[in-house]
């Protein structure tokens, strides 16, 4: 299995594709982030068209068991967040 790219290679590979500065690429990447971190906590959520959503979605309380002790749990609601992978990127990634 590859490694993951970090974020100086994914920048590098934007600007290169792109043929624009790796400082204007980090801008363009950073601007996105903070766009999606504040369209996250949206009720539409955010979504980047062909790639998926990020959304913020509340949790039930919920009871479960502690794996070492065995005994019961109660875990609180909380919010967390999700993100849903769009159909394209399924079709795209998993075609043979």
């Amino acid at each position: 299995m590859a490694l993951p790219k970090t974020k100086a290679q994914i920048i590098a590979n934007v600007a290169d594709a792109a043929e624009i500065t790796k400082a204007q690429a980090k801008a363009a990447i950073d601007q996105l982030i903070a766009v999606a971190y504040k369209g996250a906590k949206d009720k539409k959520g955010f979504t980047i068209p062909g790639l998926g959503k990020l959304i913020l979605v509340q949790r039930k309380a919920r009871t479960g068991i502690n794996p070492q002790t065995k005994q019961m749990m109660k875990f609180p609601a909380k919010k967390v967040v999700k993100f849903r992978v769009a159909k394209a990127a399924k079709d795209a990634i998993l075609a043979k």
